[in-house]
């Protein structure tokens, strides 16, 4: 089965998260300037997105508990280490990567039940919105970084290359 190009865009994202904190100092991570969160959170803040879309809704498991708190929104803000929310982001992903390898477009259609209630909006919106909520996060963590001093920083996403290529709905039909 191919990969849904709207996961193969999540996964593309997920890379440019990861470069986007290239160079970052655990001290620099956790340094908050006011009003924004910290870099750090930004890690934490996004595996718990990812959690409860994917594992919690998505697979209707709470494997990792602490994806769904050590960041959370809405929340009194925290400082988590960098070393940890990284860590708990891969976990994250790695429970969810088999999922959403899963999906086809038909699924990508349907809507999530959770706590009995299907969710708003159909998988497929719920990976854009996972995917766009990360460019978010993604830009504002540039400009965090600018403030701390940092400089030579990425200018523009990486090259697509086939990894990143548009390819029609068509072309995934399963």
């Amino acid at each position: 089965m191919t990969t849904h190009p709207r996961i193969e865009q999540l996964r593309f994202t997920r890379r440019e998260l990861q470069r986007a904190f290239a160079g970052v100092t655990e001290e620099e991570a956790s340094h908050r300037l006011m009003p924004m969160n910290c870099l750090s959170w930004i890690v934490g803040h996004l595996a718990g997105h990812e959690y409860r879309y994917w594992i919690l809704r998505g697979l209707g498991e709470d494997a990792l508990p602490i994806a769904n708190t050590l960041a959370p929104y809405g929340q009194p803000a925290t400082t988590p280490s960098l070393a940890e929310a990284w860590q708990i982001w891969q976990e994250v992903i790695e429970l969810a990567d088999p999922y959403l390898d899963g999906l086809t477009t038909d699924q990508m259609e349907t809507r999530l039940t959770f706590e009995g209630k299907p969710h708003f909006e159909s998988i497929g919106s719920m990976v854009q919105r996972v995917t766009y909520h990360s460019w978010y996060h993604i830009g504002e963590s540039q400009a965090i970084r600018q403030l701390l001093g940092h400089t030579g920083l990425p200018e523009f996403v990486a090259q697509f290359g086939d990894e990143a290529a548009y390819r029609s709905e068509a072309e995934n039909r399963s």
